[in-house]
């Protein structure tokens, strides 16, 4: 994310709000397009919105949902799979466990190549229905204050939004135990660009807070059972927090999936939005999948 400017952002932006009017009508724009879904780690939301996207778009959709049923197995090179792949479609999203794997699949594509996440880096179509997301709930961006809640150092939708806001007039609280901080590397990028501010206290924070973007403790990311268990119950989100501590339009966010740290008694509350969130995932991935195969015009 930090290779994009705040006009290429609004831009983005821009295209998925007349995306959001396409979607209702249908569209052919895509028609004899095919997207290669390749996921190498576990998704249900990001896959399907992708496919759905795409579907939206009138284009079709290959998958790769399973690494062991790939020529992966058989020993043949991420490399060589790009290759490969890219003879049969027209434009590649793809989700790895490798941080380094979008760089490499770039590096070899014949055709366009969009990240659905890269190991623990890095989430871009994520950040951009997040922003899609924030802006429509809040009608804008610039002069919000932001939580980031729970694992920041593994998250790599964090790790996104986090770069992306360097481009607005934001100020960003970054909440988690030592354990789990946003990664020093990630803050130092932005530091120059955005104000950013560590605390691990959520309820003393949250009145300053118009937006909170809560993050599932990954358990898929520790070596032990233990450690997790040290932290997995840092942060849980309930009525109780927002409606004690919490401004009364304060935006609730989150990736998902959730596991314990948004309780299930926000969900019917106004200030949930981590459901609706997701209907941003196709707005945001139809316009990055129609200007990515050129087929979008002003």
């Amino acid at each position: 994310m930090m290779d994009y400017s705040r006009e290429q952002l609004d831009y983005i932006l821009s295209v998925a709000d007349k995306m959001v009017e396409l979607e209702k009508k249908g569209s052919d724009l895509a028609k004899h397009k095919v997207m290669g879904s390749m996921f190498f780690e576990p998704s249900t939301r990001t896959r399907l919105s992708f496919e759905a996207a795409m579907f939206r778009l009138g284009g079709s959709v290959t998958t790769v949902a399973d690494p062991m049923t790939s020529s992966a197995k058989k020993g043949e090179t991420f490399e060589d799979t790009i290759r490969t792949i890219s003879n049969y479609v027209d434009i590649i999203a793809m989700r790895h466990p490798d941080s380094d794997a979008a760089l490499r699949a770039v590096k070899v594509a014949s055709v366009p190549y969009i990240n659905g996440g890269s190991g623990t880096w890095e989430h871009p179509t994520q950040t951009m229905l997040d922003l899609h997301c924030i802006r429509y709930a809040k009608g804008k961006i610039d002069g919000l204050t932001i939580g980031m809640v729970g694992d920041l150092k593994n998250g790599r939708t964090v790790h996104s939004l986090l770069k992306a806001l360097r481009n607005y007039n934001v100020t960003v609280y970054c909440i988690a135990p030592d354990e789990l901080k946003m990664k020093k590397e990630v803050i130092d990028e932005v530091k120059d660009k955005v104000k950013v501010i560590e605390v691990s206290d959520l309820p003393a924070t949250m009145p300053k807070l118009d937006v909170v973007y809560m993050t599932r403790v990954q358990r898929e990311r520790f070596a032990e059972q233990a450690d997790y268990d040290k932290v997995k119950d840092s942060y849980i989100m309930d009525r109780e927090m927002i409606e004690k501590h919490g401004k009364k339009d304060v935006v609730i966010m989150h990736p998902l999936p959730r596991v314990n740290e948004i309780s299930t008694d926000v969900d019917d509350m106004p200030n949930a939005w981590y459901f609706r969130q997701m209907k941003h995932g196709i707005y945001a991935r139809m316009a990055i999948i129609a200007l990515a195969l050129g087929l979008w015009k002003d």
